[in-house]
């Protein structure tokens, strides 16, 4: 065969040639992932028709499923069989997936061949002849281990059954419930309902009330709800409480002679104003000018939860504390959290501590680590500390213009101030503002190294007594939150450094990692083609160190601007989420190498198990087991998504609830997002978001422009985009589904 042409007998390889040419290339390298370049110049296809007639066959035998694509344009024999094992998920389309044991892609499987399975099911399945032209079908053939899962909805009682009606995405229909498994729960009520069968040829499951919430609307049964529809608790073992009060609190003798005594430091601690658990404290002492001691003292969980008891059992099962718009879920019992560990001001207490020698410039010249005993001075709340750098002219520029009341200009005396809460502070005053300069030079360091600046305010809403919300107001993040930030933030890499950092040739131990990937590519891509639109410029190739610096750029530039939300979302898109592995891959948001989570154990799983782990090795223990620790971080890092989930609908919950007495009242807003369904709205004020769905868009047909973030009138050319200013009317609140729908206002 030449090497420049690929012919047969003098004539081009037609495609049935090529074909054959490529399945023997496959056979013979089976096992072998082969690149698009490699098939090329091993079939010496060398010009532009050959290639094209290449890629048709390779699309042909991806169809036929005789091979695999792993990457973009890198693929493999396929060698699997026909009858695999994996998880059902089951969407309220019908169009439910298989996802595989190994891996794989997602496989279809219709409703008509899912043997009612239900979504979360361990099922085996049987790969179906696939029609050319379509896409990969499976049937399942045996439901090998039912999911645990179970149904929130609302009770339709009728005489002598009744059905839950669900916003469930995963089912359908309603779950018809026959009188006798309602256990006592009236129409109207909200009920947590398992599926007992699905009989074969019956439209809906048969399912069964095992418990009732309370009443539609009432503000306990619908936080109840939303907990419930994450497979959240929201009650506390009777068990684990009976455990948590059996715990000892006193500090021994032997305690006091083990750990290092630092009550005698000025120590306090700096949380939201309703905060219970206070889980950090900072300490203070000045060594000589220049030169300070700085103690990042975290409660010393781990003392009073031992690895395996029945309190550790259930913290590993909830991984996280919970966080919805008017209570804490809390991981640990309350008399753990709110007092046996909390950091309460007056009290001795067992910490955990990094000790930081530190200089004006922010540099650490020593530091160790140590169990310590504590006693803080005086509790803060973030108002109070910024009242007070505010005060003395120590807080940023942009704090000053930020939402929200603001303490008097710099001038005065300060003695406290009664209109923040303030009482005098005199004695903490120098205190606060050495740590708050040496928290801003810390937080430039880690900008100049490449963090990426991203800070949205927050919005929260003022709650009544009933639960029901009366106000809205921003949390924004100023130098009193980011002064605790920061020294948190170097306490996480120091220790993480401390473990991970070994000399080359040696293996670390193991510890789990707070993790985060560089940004996907193709989106950084999209996001610099999109802002171009607006004449900002994004490079997306160089240093990682590169990439963020352009992007803090690119997001410094749109500060103020009108573009500033939309180009925000869209570069938020582009991030990965920050996880725990014990394989360390650095963070890239942060710009740390080596990067861990030690300074909330009262509400973080992975906390615990690093203080656990720093223990063990400081008494010269051996590494611990990788692959139970790495399960535990999959476990932490999927219950810190469900948690966040579970924030957000209490946030929606609230947002239509918020609402519902404000229908046909108009408002402005600017459009935060764009589906095929229609626009989402964000209202100026209150940062409420509802759907102007495009059924009420009826003016003109319009297409979804997907890379431009753009809904387009066909006629008219009228163009909704991202970030756009409009008015909106209130038009429905539906508390049900947290739905909350605008009509455009002309």
């Amino acid at each position: 065969m030449s090497k420049g042409k690929n012919k047969q007998g003098g004539r081009r390889l037609n495609k049935t040639q090529l074909a054959e040419q490529v399945v023997n290339l496959f056979q013979s390298r089976a096992g072998e992932v082969i690149d698009i370049k490699t098939i090329f110049r091993e079939l010496h296809l060398n010009t532009h028709p050959a290639k094209l007639l290449c890629m048709d066959v390779l699309d042909d035998l991806l169809m036929d499923d005789y091979i695999i694509e792993q990457a973009q344009m890198r693929y493999t024999l396929a060698t699997k069989s026909t009858v695999m094992e994996g998880t059902f998920q089951r969407k309220h389309n019908g169009k439910n997936t298989f996802l595989p044991d190994d891996g794989g892609e997602p496989i279809l499987v219709a409703e008509r061949n899912s043997l009612h399975a239900m979504d979360g099911d361990r099922v085996k399945i049987q790969m179906m002849a696939r029609r050319r032209g379509h896409v990969r079908e499976a049937q399942v053939t045996a439901v090998l281990q039912r999911a645990d899962k179970s149904f929130v909805g609302r009770l339709s009682v009728r005489k002598d059954f009744a059905f839950l009606l669900t916003e469930d995405r995963t089912l359908s229909n309603d779950i018809f419930i026959p009188k006798n498994q309602l256990k006592g729960g009236k129409d109207g009520d909200k009920v947590i309902v398992k599926i007992i069968e699905w009989p074969e040829g019956s439209k809906n499951p048969i399912g069964k009330v095992v418990e009732v919430l309370g009443k539609s609307g009432e503000n306990e049964t619908e936080m109840h709800a939303i907990l419930a529809e994450f497979g959240l608790p929201y009650t506390y073992p009777k068990a684990v409480e009976d455990a948590a009060k059996q715990i000892d609190a006193t500090i021994t003798a032997a305690d006091y002679a083990e750990r290092e005594d630092f009550r005698d430091r000025v120590t306090f601690t700096i949380d939201p104003r309703d905060a219970k658990d206070f889980d950090d404290a900072l300490s203070f002492k000045k060594i000589k000018d220049g030169l300070y001691e700085i103690g990042v003292h975290i409660a010393d969980v781990s003392h009073y939860v031992t690895e395996g008891s029945l309190i550790d059992k259930e913290a590993v099962k909830r991984a996280t504390s919970v966080y919805l718009v008017d209570r804490t879920i809390p991981m640990l019992p309350e008399r753990l959290c709110n007092f046996i560990c909390s950091l309460r001001p007056d009290e001795e207490k067992l910490a955990y501590s990094v000790i930081f020698e530190m200089n004006d410039k922010a540099e650490v010249k020593r530091w160790h680590l140590a169990h310590t005993i504590i006693k803080s001075d005086r509790r803060f709340t973030y108002e109070e500390v910024q009242a007070l750098l505010e005060e003395r002219g120590e807080a940023s520029e942009e704090d000053y213009k930020a939402p929200g009341d603001h303490a008097p200009q710099p001038g005065a005396e300060f003695e406290g101030d009664k209109a923040h809460g303030l009482r005098p502070t005199a004695d903490f005053a120098n205190e606060l503002i050495t740590l708050n300069r040496l928290a801003k030079i810390l937080r430039q360091k880690r900008f100049a190294a490449g963090a990426v600046d991203f800070e949205r305010p927050e919005v929260r809403f003022d709650i009544d007594e009933k639960g029901h919300p009366i106000g809205t107001y921003y949390k924004v993040a100023k130098d009193a939150n980011k002064l605790i930030e920061e020294f948190m933030l170097i306490a996480n890499r120091t220790v993480a450094e401390s473990i991970g950092r070994v000399p080359k040739g040696k293996k670390a131990k193991v510890l789990p990692y707070r993790i985060h990937e560089q940004p996907d590519q193709d989106k950084l891509m999209n996001l610099s083609q999109f802002v171009s639109k607006f004449g900002r410029k994004l490079r997306t190739t160089g240093s990682k160190q590169d990439i963020s610096k352009n992007l803090n750029r690119l997001l410094h530039e749109v500060h103020g601007q009108r573009e500033e939300n939309l180009v925000e979302m869209v570069a938020l898109r582009a991030m990965m989420k920050a996880k725990y592995s014990t394989v360390n891959i650095g963070h890239y948001g942060l710009a740390f190498d080596y990067y861990t989570h030690f300074t909330s154990p009262i509400r973080r799983y992975p906390d615990l198990m690093v203080h656990r782990l720093l223990t063990r090795y400081a008494e010269g223990g051996r590494s611990a087991n990788q692959e139970k620790y790495e399960a535990l971080c999959e476990q932490s890092s999927e219950m810190e998504q469900t948690a966040a989930l579970a924030e957000r609908a209490s946030i929606k919950y609230k947002q239509v609830e918020f609402m519902a007495d404000k229908l046909g009242q108009e408002f402005d807003g600017i459009i935060s997002g764009i589906t095929e369904f229609g626009l989402y709205v964000e209202l100026t004020d209150s940062k409420c978001e509802g759907m102007v769905p495009l059924r009420d868009l009826d003016d003109d047909y319009y297409d979804f422009d997907e890379r431009n973030y753009a809904l387009v009138g066909r006629r008219h050319h009228r163009r909704y985009t991202l970030g756009d200013p409009v008015r909106v009317e209130v038009a429905r609140a539906n508390l049900d589904k947290k739905q909350l729908d605008f009509k455009l206002v002309e």
